[in-house]
């Protein structure tokens, strides 16, 4: 049978009651919980693990903790309040900004923006990104910053290594500082705590060691965010949540993941992806999107150097003998 687009559609209530009945054992069998919290950021992977979650639990044992700071777009908690009164789970607000600026963060990452561009000051608006879509053009993955001035004005400049790894370091102190505030309640009200990555972060890397990697129970790491999508409407969750845009939600500047780390649009890559993994010739995987060979072995290429390379983040620590 030939390959397609298709291919990527799972059955919804099938994957979703394998997901229940696993959670239920790991969480109460295996961990001996009695429920559980995660965060919720209005974005599609945190919102469809709530759902999970109380499909698992109940809506009276999942908590949800919408962790806004300084930088955060409002929209999130707004979004974050409507998916807890769907599902009538409890919402816990934790703003995490003196939590992160004690950390320095902020102090730490506007330096090092100041190296790149000596104007820069706190009324401006920062972001890191790749170049364009890699279905137009083969690029290397070569981080530019991006400031947007208060009038508006934005200014781009690749972004030197030293500076590169200082504003990401300082950054991930907001994921990090996240994962203790989950690990606080869930050790609080003896729950587990849930990952919500999904396959595309997990395997690809797009996620802080330690900071949002770290869970008891990861739901969705064996899912594409496509079929995340599918769950979502599957579960009802609310609109605004399934139409809104995937962002990083880390820097001042709004940013997507396509522009921050994907670089491909997920129904495009995902689908690359599952070919690759089947061992699709990719003639056909590029027949069954209507692309071009060339930009198949560009999507295969860039997806398998992100796995190879970002090993580490999934290793568990080493214990030397």
């Amino acid at each position: 049978m030939a390959f397609s687009k298709d291919d990527i559609l799972i059955n919804p209530e099938e994957v979703t009651n394998s997901i229940v009945q696993q959670m239920r054992d790991v969480v109460a069998k295996q961990f001996h919980k009695r429920g559980a919290v995660l965060g919720v950021s209005g974005g599609i992977d945190s919102s469809v693990c709530l759902a999970l979650a109380v499909k698992a639990f109940g809506p009276n044992r999942v908590v949800g903790l919408a962790m806004p700071e300084e930088d955060s777009n409002p929209e999130s908690e707004e979004l974050a309040r409507d998916l807890s009164k769907q599902y009538g789970t409890e919402l816990i607000l934790e703003d995490m900004t003196a939590a992160v600026a004690g950390f320095g963060t902020y102090t730490r990452r506007d330096e090092a923006i100041k190296n790149v561009f000596p104007e820069f000051t706190p009324e401006y608006k920062a972001k890191i990104v790749l170049p364009d879509n890699l279905m137009e053009k083969e690029t290397l993955n070569i981080f530019q910053l991006t400031i947007i001035a208060p009038d508006g004005t934005e200014k781009s400049e690749r972004i030197p290594l030293k500076e590169y790894l200082q504003i990401v370091a300082a950054s991930n102190f907001k994921q990090r500082s996240r994962m203790a505030m989950e690990y606080y309640h869930g050790d609080r009200l003896n729950y587990a705590v849930i990952g919500t990555g999904n396959k595309n972060e997990h395997d690809q890397g797009f996620f802080v060691k330690w900071g949002d990697g770290g869970a008891d129970v990861k739901p969705i790491a064996h899912l594409y965010k496509t079929q995340v999508y599918q769950l979502a409407k599957y579960l009802e969750v609310p609109q605004d949540i399934q139409d809104r845009i995937p962002t990083t939600d880390t820097y001042s500047a709004e940013c997507t993941q396509e522009e921050f780390f994907y670089r491909v649009p997920f129904d495009i890559a995902d689908t690359v992806w599952l070919g690759m993994e089947k061992n699709v010739p990719v003639a056909e995987i590029a027949k069954a999107l209507e692309i071009s060979e060339e930009q198949v072995v560009r999507v295969q290429n860039d997806i398998t150097r992100k796995v190879r390379t970002t090993e580490y983040l999934k290793a568990n620590p080493v214990h030397l003998v």
